[in-house]
């Protein structure tokens, strides 16, 4: 087996086994084909037998050239999931080496892209038991990433929101009150839950009913979403919350301003929506990292 046939059963892992996106794919790929040039190594095998000190010497090398904490962090997990994948392909236990990632300053939202946040929706539908509950859950995370709904927001909801329109009236902590545009896919999802879901729809009731017909509670939300994470290989911090924290986040990378975000968070003060600035840098920041000729080790 050559470099090639391993980098493509690494990506096939990824993208078909994992369900990764094509973000994250590509840049898995391009650390494992980073450390096999490094090591010279091109068989599985070899590989497998990579250790913790291994890693850290080819994390100490990407360090020097610049490399920020959270991208070492990426690198890292990037690179013990190869060397796990390698192990599995030997029929070795799939254990990947212990190394302990840099630490990473606390405080900052973690959004997950697009791409993860529409594969968890549709994974929860078509993983659920009941075709019903899956369309449930798949509706209330789409108003979560789609609207920017709090969790608790989304579950307040009652029959006599329907039908959804093109705008929603949401009221939000200490009852304030706010109107966020709906999107088709999230009136679509909404639709498709409703006609599916067993129990009436009554004005007064909420919209989404638990398995026994009641309310629908948040636990029920995040076991759901924790199960789609584990399934596509998410990190932990990919929790309903972070779907708001990309609805934020994707909208002040398209234009918004803050003021306008701030309204449609729902956010009491601007403050409270100014940390979406630095969020938005930080991924600009790693994205020019990824991407500028000058951070990349030529090839050969």
């Amino acid at each position: 087996m050559s470099k090639v046939d391993i980098l493509e059963a690494w990506q096939a892992h990824l993208a078909d086994g994992r369900r990764r996106s094509p973000h994250t794919v590509r840049a898995y790929l391009a650390a494992a084909n980073r450390l096999l040039q490094a090591t010279g190594l091109g068989n599985f095998n070899d590989v497998a037998k990579l250790d913790g000190p291994a890693l850290r010497r080819q994390l100490a090398a990407r360090r020097a050239e610049g490399l920020s904490n959270a991208s070492a962090a990426r690198e890292l997990s990037a690179l013990k999931g190869f060397v796990s994948f390698a192990r599995s392909q030997v029929g070795e236990d799939a254990t990947p080496p212990r190394l302990r990632g840099p630490r990473l300053k606390k405080g900052l939202p973690r959004p997950v892209t697009p791409d993860e946040a529409v594969n968890v929706a549709d994974l929860v539908a078509g993983t659920a038991n009941e075709a019903w509950t899956g369309a449930r859950d798949r509706a209330v995370l789409l108003l979560m990433y789609g609207a920017g709904l709090r969790i608790a927001e989304a579950l307040s909801l009652k029959g006599g929101d329907l039908p959804l329109g093109d705008t929603l009236a949401v009221t939000g902590k200490g009852g304030k009150q706010r109107v966020v545009p709906l999107i088709s896919i999230i009136r679509a999802a909404v639709a498709d839950y409703v006609e599916k879901c067993p129990w009436p729809i009554e004005r007064e009731q909420p919209l989404f009913r638990g398995q026994k017909g009641g309310t629908l509670s948040q636990g029920m939300v995040q076991k759901a979403m924790a199960r789609a994470r584990i399934a596509l290989g998410l990190p932990s911090t990919a929790t309903p919350h972070a779907l708001r924290h990309s609805f934020a986040t994707h909208l002040l990378s398209a234009g918004a301003d803050l003021r306008s975000l701030q309204e449609l968070l729902g956010h009491a003060s601007l403050g409270s929506t100014q940390i979406y600035t630095k969020v938005d840098a930080a991924t600009l920041l790693d994205t020019y990292r990824s991407a500028h000729p000058r951070e990349k080790k030529p090839s050969g």
